[in-house]
């Protein structure tokens, strides 16, 4: 009400300025400018896509649509989600995979891998405990289908990529740099564990297993929250990790899926379903999602990087999602199923170098961004935004923690190591059962008392 009376009494008093007739026309004019742009909140301002794109060349913008016309592919059938999303059908053949000079005379598998056969305890489908966890699907479905033969792509926006640093950076994740080990400190405690200690603001709570084991894949059952992002350029995600090369170089193979909520990727503060790869230690290969060539998709039903719904409550019902990623014994390509058996797609053997042989390392957990925007320790939350020790329906987690081997069976986790880089901020704690196997809890509220 404040607001928008100072708004009616700046009009009030302008348009009387403005029919006083002894008034300079200069004068009217710096009245103007001073007087209307209160019609505008700072948040509207911001807010305001077309403020945004005034303040870009249209040679950079004819560049952004250059690139969007790449990887927009022609649908068959637009859907417009109820989250705001569009979701392209796009015909399989005309994917944005297919673009990657590596896949040129690529064939897409249309056999369907063989998967992985259990080997040991089979996973309870509901936790033992008093609230049931339950799976999550995807907004979209409750808008339309994509036909046989079309696959499910979230569309990009001008607006998307103008978020990013630049185009370049549009869809990728920052090259992470391992810092120094020296002795006592958290790089020394995981020196085969790498890609949790970074030097650009990214902190983990994670468990990890590898080194000494041969690794052709893993799996996870993940619940899904919406943490809170404190600034847009910041990001909370819930993955498994896939991992071979060298760990402190540039040549660091890896595989990547989970849950994330990024405004900075998707304008929102929806957690989404995603997947990301490189070759080379995050430098230039690789991408999130279908941002650019690479993955394969294969399943009209999943569209990569739209949000999952419904989501966990605190305190309520659990939902969440299982993710498989394995590599196919007879042609070598690394497949990913959703939920119990839906397979989405795949990641062809020929974009890797270290991983065309085997994985030396999996990992799974959360990630956070932590710009210190404030001069201080982010707010973003990891998971629910719990620490683990508040337990089922409260904190995060990842239960039945599984490894494929040689032979393509699934084998649970046996023991895992674990690690958060700064406990007093996020933190994991695992353990396990007869119904979740190997499991852990993890997260955190970002600051607070003892995270500054």
């Amino acid at each position: 009400m404040v607001m928008e009376f100072v708004r009616k009494k700046s009009i009030v008093r302008a348009a009387e300025l403005f029919s006083t007739p002894c008034l300079p026309p200069l004068l009217l004019l710096l009245l103007f400018l001073l007087c209307f742009p209160c019609n505008l909140t700072a948040a509207e301002s911001l807010n305001s896509s077309a403020g945004l794109r005034k303040k870009v060349s249209a040679l950079r913008l004819a560049r952004i649509q250059r690139h969007l016309n790449t990887i927009n592919k022609p649908a068959v059938r637009s859907i417009q989600s109820p989250d705001g999303d569009t979701i392209d059908c796009v015909h399989g053949h005309r994917q944005p995979a297919l673009d990657h000079p590596l896949l040129k005379n690529h064939t897409i598998q249309r056999v369907a891998p063989k998967k992985p056969s259990f080997s040991g305890r089979w996973p309870a489908i509901v936790a033992g405990n008093s609230t049931a966890s339950r799976r999550a699907w995807q907004s979209w479905h409750h808008a339309g289908r994509c036909p046989k033969g079309t696959i499910p792509i979230r569309r990009s926006s001008v607006d998307d990529v103008l978020r990013a640093k630049s185009l370049f950076h549009y869809g990728k994740k920052q090259n992470r740099r391992r810092p120094p080990i020296t002795a006592g400190t958290a790089a020394t405690r995981t020196a085969n564990a790498p890609d949790i200690v970074s030097g650009n603001g990214h902190e983990h709570a994670i468990a990890y297993t590898g080194t000494e084991q041969e690794l052709y894949g893993a799996k996870a059952t993940i619940n899904v929250w919406d943490p809170s992002i404190q600034v847009g350029n910041e990001f909370s995600l819930s993955q498994i990790w896939v991992l071979s090369g060298s760990f402190d170089g540039s040549d660091l193979n890896s595989i990547e899926a989970g849950w994330q909520v990024s405004p900075e990727l998707y304008g929102d503060s929806r957690p989404g379903c995603f997947t990301y790869w490189t070759s080379d230690a995050y430098q230039v290969t690789g991408c999130y999602n279908l941002l650019c060539s690479g993955f394969v998709q294969t399943n009209n039903k999943i569209a990569i990087g739209a949000s999952i719904s419904p989501i966990s409550s605190y305190d309520a019902t659990q939902f969440d999602i299982t993710i498989l990623i394995w590599k196919d014994p007879k042609v070598g390509n690394w497949w990913m199923s959703f939920g119990d058996s839906m397979l989405v797609g795949y990641w062809p053997a020929e974009l890797f170098t270290h991983l065309t042989d085997r994985a030396t390392m999996v990992e799974w957990g959360g990630e956070v961004v932590n710009t210190r925007s404030d001069g201080r320790h982010t707010s973003t939350q990891m998971g629910s935004g719990r620490f683990a020790g508040d337990g089922f329906a409260r904190a995060s987690y990842f239960r039945d923690l599984e490894v494929v081997d040689a032979d393509n069976s699934l084998s649970p986790v046996e023991s895992v190591t674990t690690l958060a880089e700064n406990p007093d901020c996020y933190d994991i704690k695992s353990s396990s059962n007869a119904d979740w196997g190997t499991y852990f809890y993890y997260g955190g509220p970002g600051s607070n008392s003892k995270c500054l």
